[in-house]
C-alpha cells in the first residue's frame, strides 16, 4: 500500500495550494480519504476534510469550510485538496489516509486513529 502525497510547498497568507495524493496497492475506489494536518511542535494529527469513497459526503473541519475542496478521482487513484486563503495557522504536514468501509456518521471520517493507511504527508508553510 502507497500513499504519496505533493504539492505541498510555500504559499501567501491568501493564497491557495493544491495538494494531491496517489494511491496504489489497494482498492482505492472502496475507501473514504482524508486530509489530516501535523501543526508544528504538535504531536497529534487535526482532522482537514474527509470524503467518502463514491464522493457522494465530504467533510470539513470549521477552520477550512468555505476554504478548502476535497476531491477524488477514482479512475486515477488520486485525491486532492484544493486551498484556498491558506492562513498562517494553517502551516505543518499534511498527510492523506485512506479507511475502508462506509459510514453515515462523521465521527467514522474525522478521526485520525481509525484510518488504516498513511501517507508521508507534504509540508505547508503559510509566510508573506
Amino acid at each position: 500500500v502507497q500513499l504519496v502525497e505533493s504539492g505541498g510547498g510555500l504559499a501567501q497568507p491568501g493564497g491557495s495550494l493544491r495538494l494531491s495524493c496517489a494511491a496504489s496497492g489497494f482498492t482505492f475506489s472502496s475507501y473514504a480519504m482524508g486530509w489530516f494536518r501535523q501543526a508544528p511542535g504538535k504531536e497529534e494529527r487535526e482532522f482537514v476534510a474527509a470524503i467518502t469513497y463514491n464522493s457522494g459526503t465530504t467533510y470539513y473541519s470549521d477552520s477550512v469550510k468555505g476554504r478548502f475542496t476535497i476531491s477524488r478521482e477514482n479512475a486515477k487513484n488520486t485525491l486532492w485538496l484544493q486551498m484556498n486563503n491558506v492562513k498562517p495557522g494553517g502551516a505543518g504536514v499534511y498527510s492523506c489516509a485512506a479507511r475502508g468501509g462506509y459510514d453515515t456518521d462523521s465521527w467514522y471520517y474525522t478521526t485520525a486513529r481509525i484510518y488504516d493507511y498513511w501517507g508521508q504527508g507534504t509540508q505547508v508553510t503559510v509566510s508573506s
